[in-house]
This record gives C-alpha cells, structure tokens and sequence, in this order.
C-alpha cells in the first residue's frame, strides 16, 4: 500500500498539478489516488477471473483507472465551484444535444447496474460501468460547452447534468471503497 502511494506521488510530482497545496493535504490527496488506484485496479476486474497486478498501470491518469475517474470527479467539482449562478432549479423544455442524451441514458442505468452487481456479487460491474460514465462525460465535456453555453438554461441543465454524473462518481466508488478527491 506504501508503494502505491510513493507512486502517486511520483506520478502527481511528474504532472506538477500541486502547486498552492499543503504538504498534508499532497500526503492525502497522495492515499487518496494510491488506495483508489489499488482498490480500482482489482475491483474493476471479474472476480472469477485472475489478474497481474502492475503498480505503474493502475495510476496511470489515462485510462480505465481509479485516477483517472478521481480526476474526472474532480474536473467536475471545479466545474461546479466555477458556476457563479444558481443551478438547483428544474429545467424544462430544452433541446438537447446529442451527447446529453448519451449521458443521460448511462446516468438512467446506475440501479440497475447496482443490483446486477449485488445479484452477481460483481462489484467489477459497477467498476466498469464507472469508468464507461466517465468516458462519456470526458466525450460530453470535450464537445459541449458547460459554463459557456448560449443560453442561461443551457448553462445551469449542463451544470445539473455534471453534478449528476458526479453524485454517481462518488457512491459508485463508495460502494467499492475508494474516495474522491475534490480537487486534484
């Protein structure tokens, strides 16, 4: 566990995205990633199956990693702290884009994913389908505009829509065990 923390470290120094924290908040921030990658690593994979574990992949911020989604989390988290405008209402009536409505649908799937996992006792299901969300948000977030929308409405639906996703981030990964960090 030790040295998958000392490798979060490595990684997180190499990517040099740290700068402004405490030296407490880089050491939890350094478990966070490290246990979550760990965990990740073996939760994401059937538990009727074996698996070769390799530090260095599973903290990779690339790919069906724990980082990897931590980071989306956290991408989402600055999303919302930079959303300076009310967004708890509900929106009606807009015409949504077609990666919305892809989001929207794996969103949908969340219980039904859960109790298959439960039925199952897979929690490899729920790993997947995480990292399979997160890839969609990624697709979302890199062709849709979020705080620079055209309109106000669609500002504040694709800010709910990210807070969505990012509620399912956080218990999807609390069921497996594995913190999100808030800012990475």
């Amino acid at each position: 566990m030790q040295d998958m923390n000392d490798t979060a470290e490595e990684i997180s120094s190499e990517l040099g995205k740290l700068d402004g924290y405490s030296e407490s908040d880089k050491q939890d921030l350094y478990k966070t990633i490290g246990m979550g990658a760990l965990k990740y690593y073996i939760l994401k994979v059937d538990p009727k199956k074996r698996i070769l574990f390799d530090p260095k992949e599973s903290v990779d911020f690339q790919g069906n990693t724990g980082p990897f989604i931590q980071y989306t989390y956290a991408r989402i988290q600055a999303i919302l702290r930079k959303a300076d405008f009310e967004f708890s209402k509900p929106i009606s009536g807009i015409q949504l884009h077609e990666k919305e409505r892809e989001l929207i649908k794996q969103i949908e799937l969340f219980p039904e994913v859960v109790q298959n996992a439960a039925n199952n006792h897979s929690p490899a299901l729920i790993a997947n389908y995480v990292y399979d969300l997160v890839k969609g948000f990624n697709s979302f977030y890199q062709n849709v505009s979020i705080l620079g929308a055209d309109s106000k409405t669609e500002k504040v639906f694709r800010v709910q829509l990210s807070q969505s996703v990012a509620q399912i981030i956080k218990n999807g990964f609390s069921l497996l065990g594995i913190q999100v960090p808030e800012r990475m």
